[in-house]
């Protein structure tokens, strides 16, 4: 795995850039971009020089009310700040032919809607620790790489390729066209982890806590697979899941 780990200068917090015409350069010079904030009702020639140039990229634009920004800085933001992304995001279509060259059998983690830091992080620091050689995050409603998620992932975030993609659906096609089953760890069926044959590449889909794995995902799946619980408590939270049917899948890679 360490051809597919770059690596990244770590920082205690997540940078700004702020005002319309950086955040355009910032764009521009290719900055690696978390999220950008912009003010509701924002308008203007240099705002759609902004939105034209956001067009097929990967960066997600959050409509947000006057506030929130002045939270963030008490400068001049012009209704516009962009937060720097302390990783380097990577593409999952050119990691996967890069892992069967290597001799490697793949073991991806595409996470649907986590949208918690923290989770975030202990499912990265699990999924380091493990092998996993990527993790698939949607281009909306996922957690933020920040200096919270950087901290629980104790570091792990830079060491394994994230990869942002703006429809879950389409890429998880591309996993399946690339010889990859899928493995939608789920309640709604009556088969367990220990199911699946793990030892071939394999891509296993974690859900959100509250919603879960979106239908299109759960369709599409070669496998739907339940984590057994006898307790009284019908639910794990869901880096806790990701640990335990990771973890099925190492041992069955290492009998």
């Amino acid at each position: 795995m360490d051809n597919f780990r770059r690596p990244q200068r770590a920082k205690e917090n997540n940078e700004f850039v702020f005002g319309i015409r950086a955040v355009i350069e910032a764009i521009k010079a290719g900055r690696d971009i978390e999220t950008i904030y912009v003010q509701r009702g924002l308008s203007g020639p240099l705002f759609l020089e902004l939105k034209s140039l956001l067009i097929g990229s990967l960066i997600p634009l959050s409509s947000v009310p006057i506030e929130k920004l002045n939270r963030m800085t008490t400068k001049n933001h012009q209704g516009v700040i962009a937060v720097i992304s302390p990783i380097t995001y990577q593409n999952i279509e050119d990691l996967i032919p890069a892992i069967f060259e290597k001799g490697e059998t793949p073991l991806i983690l595409v996470l649907d809607s986590v949208t918690d830091v923290r989770n975030m992080g202990a499912i990265a620091r699990t999924a380091a620790c493990v092998g996993v050689h990527a993790i698939v995050v949607p281009l909306k409603n996922a957690a933020q790489i920040n200096a919270d998620a950087i901290k629980t992932s104790a570091g792990a975030l830079f060491s394994i390729p994230i990869c942002r993609h703006s429809n879950l659906h389409k890429t998880c096609l591309f996993l399946q066209d690339s010889g990859l089953q899928l493995v939608a760890c789920t309640e709604k069926t009556n088969d367990l982890i220990y199911v699946p044959d793990y030892t071939l590449p394999t891509a296993i889909i974690m859900g959100s806590e509250d919603e879960g794995i979106a239908n299109d995902l759960l369709r599409v799946a070669n496998h739907l697979a339940k984590i057994p619980m006898a307790g009284k408590i019908e639910s794990l939270n869901v880096s806790v899941a990701a640990g335990v049917i990771l973890y099925e899948a190492v041992r069955q890679r290492t009998v």
